[in-house]
C-alpha cells in the first residue's frame, strides 16, 4: 500500500515542517508515503461567498488532477467519520486487504475542500469537531497515520 498526503498550501513555519519531515521519515519505514503540497489561492479581504466559491474550485481542480482513477480517496472534513487509533489501524488493514493500493488523503485550504473534491471522496475523515490550525491538523494527521502503522506493526505505541 502506498498513502499520498495532497495538502493545499504549504508549511511555513519551520516548527511544524519539522515535525511533519519527521512524521514522513518514520511512516517511510512501513510503506512509501508522499506528500504533495499545492499552492494555496489568495484570498481577498472582504471576499464574497462567490468568490470563496472560485477559489476553493481551482484548489479542488488542481487536487483532483493529481488523483488517479484507482485512488482510494479519503478526504478530511469536518463533519467525516473519527476514529481512534486502534480503529484507523484496522480500517488502513482492511483497506489494504481490499487490495486498495494506493490511498490518497486531501486536506483542502482555508476555505476548505471543493463539492467535487468531496463527491470524488471514497469516505470522509476528520481529527475532529474543533478547528485547527492549518499546519497542526497535517502535522496530527501524520502522526496518527504513524501510530496506526505501528499498530499494524504489531509495534508498541502511547497509548
Amino acid at each position: 500500500m502506498s498513502l499520498t498526503i495532497i495538502a493545499v498550501g504549504r508549511m511555513k513555519e519551520k516548527p511544524y515542517r519539522l515535525m511533519a519531515d519527521e512524521y514522513l521519515k518514520r511512516l517511510s519505514r512501513y510503506d512509501k508515503v508522499e506528500e504533495i503540497e499545492l499552492p494555496d489561492l489568495p484570498e481577498p479581504a472582504n471576499s464574497s461567498p462567490a468568490i470563496e466559491q472560485q477559489i476553493k474550485e481551482k484548489e479542488g481542480e488542481a487536487i483532483l488532477s493529481r488523483i488517479k482513477p484507482s485512488d482510494y480517496v479519503i478526504a478530511m472534513t469536518i463533519p467525516g467519520k473519527q476514529w481512534d487509533s486502534p480503529g484507523l489501524s484496522r480500517h488502513l488493514e482492511d483497506l489494504k486487504s481490499r487490495g486498495k493500493g494506493n490511498i490518497v488523503v486531501l486536506i483542502g485550504g482555508s476555505l476548505g475542500l471543493s463539492d467535487k473534491c468531496i463527491q470524488r471522496a471514497d469516505e470522509e475523515m476528520s481529527m475532529s469537531k474543533m478547528t485547527f490550525p492549518h499546519q497542526l491538523a497535517r502535522v496530527m494527521l501524520l502522526e496518527q497515520l504513524y501510530r496506526a502503522m505501528k499498530i499494524s506493526a504489531g509495534e508498541r505505541y502511547h497509548k
